[in-house]
């Protein structure tokens, strides 16, 4: 099969289309002819291995042990692992390929059972690959770090992102009253998701008049705690999704985490990081929210799988409209 190889960390470029023996399921695999992948910062982490702490994370501390790019995948199932009861040749699925996968910019990939779950009705293959790590993110930040009810108010930092914007259509399905806040070019995107309101940061200030909101979802990770807390009702809650950039060894997390418990102490309001997950669980829960209409990923390019790197590297950039996918 073809699939989109590093050897070692290093830059992305060094990501390279090779033909390689084509993988078999372990006891709980599922063997998919993969239609799509989805593009994402953490391919990015794991393939540059940088900030080093990531290599402590069990994905290889000289080498990455995953060699083919790609997380999140979409396809028709080829064969199944013995202890596998869920899925048979033929389904259409979606899912994650995790540690315990092989990797999604390929022609075919494995997928742990328990990371997978059938096609949404209402989605395609291709849209379907943008879903489930960003999804299931969204998701645990929505639900169970923020807690969000009906007549909650919910501000989504970054709400045009992978993320972000999966986050503000969840807790609107929640009953939550949003706002979102992003630049000046996805001013109309966020506003298409359902966001009650929309904050241009690039022309008016967050929060201005001593606005304050129960839930806050940071997707973008560059305001400083105390800052984003200040815009916190006095029970509220912040859920730090991630962000880019810090120090070389931890990327900042360790010590964005460190600040969190610090500034939880001073305070009523919690700020606590979202230990995101895929689970097929979470998987069929978003399955729903898209049947229902409630729910939709934004694809906003297909790349063919010969132009992978142009994709993350586009994605490297910054500024993401929702979510790209690669095309096998």
């Amino acid at each position: 099969m073809k699939a989109l190889v590093q050897r070692t960390y290093g830059p992305l470029q060094n990501l390279r289309l090779h033909d390689i023996e084509a993988p078999r399921p372990g006891p709980d695999g599922v063997l998919v002819r993969v239609r799509a992948a989805g593009v994402d910062p953490g391919i990015w982490h794991m393939m540059t291995g940088r900030p080093l702490m990531v290599r402590l994370m069990g994905v290889g501390f000289s080498a990455p042990k995953v060699q083919v790019a790609g997380w999140d995948a979409s396809g028709v199932v080829e064969a199944v692992g013995p202890q596998v009861t869920r899925f048979t040749p033929g389904d259409e699925v979606f899912g994650n390929c995790g540690a315990r996968g092989t990797g999604s910019f390929a022609e075919y990939a494995v997928l742990p059972e328990d990371r997978c779950a059938p096609r949404p009705a209402n989605l395609s293959l291709e849209d379907a690959a943008a879903l489930a790590v960003s999804g299931c993110t969204a998701l645990q930040a929505v639900r169970d770090v923020g807690r969000v009810v009906a007549g909650s108010s919910v501000l989504v930092l970054g709400a045009a992102g992978g993320v972000g914007h999966l986050a503000v259509q969840i807790a609107k399905a929640l009953g939550a009253t949003v706002t979102g806040v992003c630049g000046t070019s996805k001013v109309d995107l966020v506003r298409s998701l359902g966001a009650d309101d929309v904050v241009d940061y690039t022309r008016a200030a967050v929060g201005g008049g001593g606005r304050t909101w129960d839930v806050i979802v940071d997707t973008a990770g560059r305001r400083p705690l105390s800052e984003v807390r200040e815009l916190l009702s006095p029970r509220g809650v912040l859920a730090i999704v991630g962000g880019e950039g810090g120090n070389a060894l931890t990327g900042g997390f360790l010590e964005r985490m460190a600040g969190a418990g610090f500034l939880s102490l001073l305070s009523t309001r919690k700020l606590a990081f979202v230990d995101a997950r895929v689970t097929a669980a979470d998987l069929l829960e978003l399955k729903s929210l898209v049947e229902a209409g409630k729910v939709r990923p934004h694809v906003e390019r297909r790349w063919p799988l010969d132009q992978a790197v142009e994709a993350l590297l586009e994605l490297e950039k910054g500024h993401a409209r929702g979510k790209s996918v690669v095309v096998v």
